[in-house]
């Protein structure tokens, strides 16, 4: 069967079917984050949005248009299904393959344009949606939701709220995907302390320092609390993606932090809530939701 030649749409800058030329418009205005959707047309109510890529693919993500002025983009849910897994089936933001050495970057999840799960269900599986490479934006926010809460409570239900506002984003791409990019999270690709990625400090909207520091458990004394940090190795050279609500200052990152990659030297780290074994258990049954502005 030969090549099908599809047929023009526009001649000379204009639409053959003006019908057409319409839904194309109505369809341009539909916004790429939640923050253009506050700007350019006053939404002020929290909950479910249609938004689009650059590339024209559309998905419904939940916007926070209240906290610290609104205009934040859920783009992500890490959710640990089993905790006692160890790159399991389930931990995309690790390795669902196995503790690998041949594997140092694991499922690469945070560094791709891989999306998977809902909006509406993040906080009983994980969730990545287009805006989180796509979106550009100068600034995170992170809230930790115990497990299986449905939407309409999630204000409420948060055991931690924060925010940063120091738009470190804009110095890494405008978007985790891109700083994963320039700092990746893989096995060997440096040194505990000497190669951090990025940390900011944050303002809290539910919690404060303490009450960080408390859910992580009785070592955070040697590790400040108050900030979020990126891409850190432990002292084996495991890597781990985000340090939420705290900046590590020892080489033992996995106790305070999640996501990873693909291979641990102590298997029993391996998994998308690493080494969480000295925390809270309101801390690690609930889900870690991400959120741009």
């Amino acid at each position: 069967m030969g090549a099908v030649t599809p047929k023009p749409i526009i001649i000379n800058g204009t639409y053959i079917n003006p019908e057409l030329g319409k839904y194309h418009a109505r369809l341009r205005t539909i916004a790429r984050s939640c923050l253009d959707i506050k700007e350019k047309h006053g939404a002020s109510q929290d909950g479910m949005y249609i938004l689009t890529t650059e590339s024209g693919t559309y998905y419904q993500t939940f916007c926070d248009m209240t906290t610290a002025g609104g205009g934040w983009t859920l783009v992500a849910s890490v959710h640990e299904n089993n905790i006692n897994g160890k790159c399991s089936l389930g931990d995309r933001w690790s390795s669902q393959q196995g503790n690998d050495r041949n594997l140092p970057e694991g499922d690469g999840t945070w560094a791709n344009t891989v999306t998977f799960g809902t909006a509406e269900a993040s906080t009983s599986d994980d969730y990545k949606n287009p805006g989180y490479y796509d979106i550009s934006a100068q600034d995170v926010s992170v809230w930790h939701i115990p497990n299986n809460e449905q939407l309409k409570s999630w204000t409420s239900s948060a055991i931690l709220r924060y925010h940063t506002e120091s738009q470190f984003l804009a110095e890494h791409g405008g978007n985790l995907y891109h700083l994963f990019k320039k700092h990746p999270v893989k096995f060997g690709a440096g040194q505990c302390q000497s190669d951090m990625g990025p940390s900011s400090p944050v303002v809290y909207d539910t919690g404060d320092k303490d009450s960080t520091a408390n859910l992580y458990g009785p070592n955070t004394t040697l590790c400040p609390s108050g900030f979020i940090s990126f891409r850190v190795f432990n002292a084996d050279q495991a890597a781990v993606a985000m340090c939420s609500g705290v900046k590590p200052a020892e080489c033992n990152p996995q106790r305070y932090c999640i996501g990873g990659g693909g291979f641990f030297s102590d298997r029993q780290q391996c998994g998308d809530f690493t080494a969480l074994d000295q925390a809270s258990k309101h801390l690690t049954q609930s889900a870690v939701l991400l959120f741009y502005r």
